[in-house]
């Protein structure tokens, strides 16, 4: 594909699909539980608009592990969290956010490359888009385990867009998001940031971090916003 007047990366949990099931925080748990022998757990805990890094961490810090004990097993724990999720078999079609399949066909039919910038881990976040029936719709993505903050992975993101030709000058760089990070890592990166209120966070929270574009969900998208 040749450059493009537009790209268009998205959010995953919350913004393309949501209500998505147990199966993505039970391999967490299992992972650290396989590799460390610790108990731990996910309730009470905001996962929303965090890394799956930073969830390891802290399930790893509450459950009385030192900083060297969690450096020394997270590389493992992550490899075994994905080879986990990929045994699932979640059924994640009915799963998908309002207006998220219509308004990834028009950007699709226009040529708009697409791609994710997620805090799920990598082979968890593909696995998601298959089981949802959304795969075929990106190209690329950046992952929770490829940089320390959401910000650093839409840097990621539009590095992998501009090696494969995808960007020019004047393209148009679009997140689309519906936390407050999405928000703040578009912004740190010079990027659109586009809300939809499709997550947990109510729409008039989003509106106080001063989105550039906030949508109720993707049903009222027009292909003249990302352009």
């Amino acid at each position: 594909m040749a450059a493009a007047d537009a790209l268009v990366l998205f959010d995953i949990d919350g913004t393309l699909i949501r209500r998505a099931g147990p199966h993505h925080k039970l391999a967490l748990i299992d992972a650290v539980r396989e590799v460390t022998g610790l108990e731990t757990t996910l309730d009470r805990v905001d996962t929303t608009g965090q890394l799956d890094r930073d969830l390891i961490r802290l399930m790893l810090r509450n459950a009385g592990a030192s900083d060297a004990h969690i450096d020394t097993a997270m590389r493992s724990i992550v490899r075994l969290a994905q080879d986990i999720y990929r045994q699932a078999r979640p059924n994640l079609r009915r799963r998908v956010c309002p207006g998220v399949r219509g308004a990834l066909r028009k950007l699709h039919g226009s040529r708009i490359p697409m791609g994710l910038v997620t805090g799920n881990l990598t082979a968890i976040g593909w696995r998601k888009m298959e089981h949802c029936g959304l795969l075929r719709f990106f190209r690329f993505g950046a992952f929770a385990e490829q940089a320390a903050t959401r910000a650093g992975l839409v840097e990621i993101a539009i590095y992998q867009a501009r090696r494969a030709g995808w960007l020019r000058r004047e393209t148009t760089v679009s997140l689309v998001g519906d936390h407050p990070n999405d928000i703040r890592a578009a912004k740190l990166n010079g990027v659109r940031s586009i809300a939809v209120a499709t997550g947990v966070v109510p729409r008039a929270q989003l509106a106080t971090h001063s989105p550039d574009l906030l949508l109720s969900d993707l049903r009222c998208m027009k292909l003249e916003m990302f352009l």
